[in-house]
């Protein structure tokens, strides 16, 4: 699932294939950023540069590049003369990463509220209606999944706060990594994606408080739902 939102930020800056001014070192983060989200790579495997850039037809460099912002992001940690791993799935973090996203998260829907254009306010509304017909036909799981961590990214770029993007990118992935984890044990989620629908529009129509009381409570419930069944 895809959608195209007008960046307020820096073109590229969240390695979306196919932005503006997207680099290839853009593209490699997204495409490795995802495999290790899902699992692809495993927990505490190996990363392997040579394999990558063969794999995504990249250089070596734009996945070097990649994986230093990925080691920023605690999603990959390098060991000299051993090499690049898979960092460790830790569901003890759950509870501090939920702390600092049920903070943050209100504040940049809030903030996506105020600062959204015009344009950017239509493309939320579409982003509201698609998510509203999953109501009607759940999609499955894996996408789900997929069109939640899209809806969160779409908010952070639109508050226009590179900072703050970069720092709940980085929480929200790692929850993510938890979230995939426990996938096949997790009830579905067409209830949790649909509070987006309701989310969405309040970004759009500019209401900042229920924007933040929505994001807040979207949160909650992730976490919710998680230590259900660990």
């Amino acid at each position: 699932m895809s959608v195209e939102v007008a960046s307020p930020g820096t073109p590229g800056s969240s390695g979306v294939p196919g932005e503006p001014g997207a680099t290839m070192a853009d593209v490699a983060y997204s495409a490795i950023r995802d495999k290790l989200i899902m699992l692809t790579i495993k927990p505490g495997e190996a990363v392997v540069e040579s394999a990558l850039s063969a794999e995504l037809g990249v250089g070596r460099t734009p996945v070097r590049e990649a994986l230093k912002r990925l080691e920023y992001e605690r999603l990959v940690i390098s060991h000299a003369r051993r090499g690049t791993f898979a960092t460790s799935i830790d569901v003890a973090d759950l509870g501090d990463i939920s702390e600092i996203r049920q903070r943050l998260e209100p504040l940049a829907a809030s903030k996506a509220a105020t600062a959204a254009t015009a344009t950017q306010r239509q493309v939320l509304l579409g982003m509201a209606d698609r998510t509203e017909k999953f109501e009607a036909e759940p999609p499955s799981q894996h996408d789900l999944i997929n069109w939640d961590a899209e809806v969160h990214r779409t908010v952070y770029r639109l508050a226009a706060n590179p900072v703050l993007e970069d720092a709940l990118i980085r929480y929200n992935n790692l929850a993510s990594r938890i979230f995939w984890l426990f996938m096949d044990r997790l009830p579905p989620l067409a209830d949790h994606v649909g509070t987006h629908t309701a989310l969405l529009r309040a970004i759009a129509a500019g209401d900042t408080e229920t924007a933040a009381a929505i994001a807040r409570a979207h949160v909650t419930e992730f976490d919710d739902a998680v230590r259900a069944v660990i």
